[in-house]
């Protein structure tokens, strides 16, 4: 979610800001880009039914480099994804802002992935002094993320179209969420889920469930490690290394990309600032921490990922 830094003095934080809201603006557009440019892809694919990723896709490039209009398909995709993006980061800062926590605006990641980007955070350079601070920071961004995805998923679901085993066609499947297979059942009732084509704008919103259930794994510096350390404080770390672990197993059963999550968050976000305090969080963080594990387990899939096996000369 963010990466803690010490404090700094108000007006060097101002400062730095208006230097850096250059950087944060030009990655916005260039992630813009980027994601446009795969959501046009996506959406050419779909008019064609062939699969969202297929072999053709540098063809798909070609004719956007001829008729650059062709990326103005990509846009419901694009912003789709950016505005649930956005919501999440600016949950985060705004319950930054609610605490007078010095943090940054959302940073975002162009990058040649399937999706055009690896996300967007922000940076928080003051330390969290209470659990309730560090709670309602970790939660606010899922919670407003989740506003923006719910309806973008429904929509989604409902612009989508039946086209038998599409899902089992390409190289890549892509798991279903709870959340999705219960939008998918109430719209297409009856319907199995690899008949389903998603549509562009419904793949943003599966991007998203995917983003909220990492972000809510209860491991280190992810927002579900800080809401476990707002209640667990001294049985974080155990309960990190557990969670971590469990991922493994995980990955060697459903999805081998749950193993490279497993590594890198071992590597990189497993330990959690110490905070010292004992005031109690109070009821409504219970139920807001309740709802955090309910959207965690709408949006989580064992098998998000998985290669398939194409059959040589099909």
């Amino acid at each position: 979610m963010s990466s803690v830094e010490p404090a700094v003095f108000p007006h060097a934080t101002v400062a730095q800001g208006r230097r850096r809201l250059w950087l944060q603006v030009l990655l916005f557009c260039l992630t813009l880009i980027t994601t446009t440019m795969m959501g046009a892809r996506l959406v050419d694919n779909f008019a064609r039914n062939v699969p969202p990723f297929s072999d053709d896709d540098l063809d798909a490039f070609a004719r956007l480099l001829h008729q650059p209009t062709l990326l103005l398909e990509g846009l419901p995709f694009s912003l789709t994804l950016m505005t649930i993006l956005m919501a999440h980061e600016m949950g985060h800062y705004l319950a930054c802002v609610y605490y007078r926590i010095d943090a940054s605006l959302p940073y975002f990641l162009p990058a040649p992935t399937l999706i055009g980007t690896l996300g967007a955070f922000i940076r928080i350079r003051s330390p969290i002094s209470t659990r309730r601070e560090l709670f309602d920071v970790g939660v606010a961004g899922p919670i407003a993320g989740f506003v923006f995805l719910l309806p973008a998923l429904f929509i989604g679901v409902a612009y989508s179209k039946i086209i038998p085993d599409i899902n089992l066609r390409g190289e890549i499947y892509f798991g279903v969420p709870l959340l999705q297979n219960f939008a998918q059942q109430l719209l297409f009732p009856g319907m199995p889920a690899a008949d389903l084509y998603l549509h562009p704008i419904g793949r943003a919103a599966w991007v998203g469930l995917l983003a909220t259930a990492l972000n809510l794994l209860p491991i280190g510096q992810l927002d579900g490690g800080h809401i476990l350390y707002s209640f667990l404080g001294r049985w974080h770390r155990t309960l990190t290394h557990v969670f971590i672990a469990l991922l493994i197993p995980i990955g060697i059963v459903y999805s081998l990309s749950w193993i490279v999550w497993a590594v890198l968050l071992f590597l990189f976000a497993r330990k959690h600032p110490s905070i010292h305090d004992r005031l109690p969080l109070g009821l409504g963080r219970v139920v807001l921490a309740v709802l955090s594990l309910f959207i965690f387990v709408a949006a989580f899939s064992l098998s998000p990922i998985r290669m398939l096996d194409i059959p040589t000369g099909q």
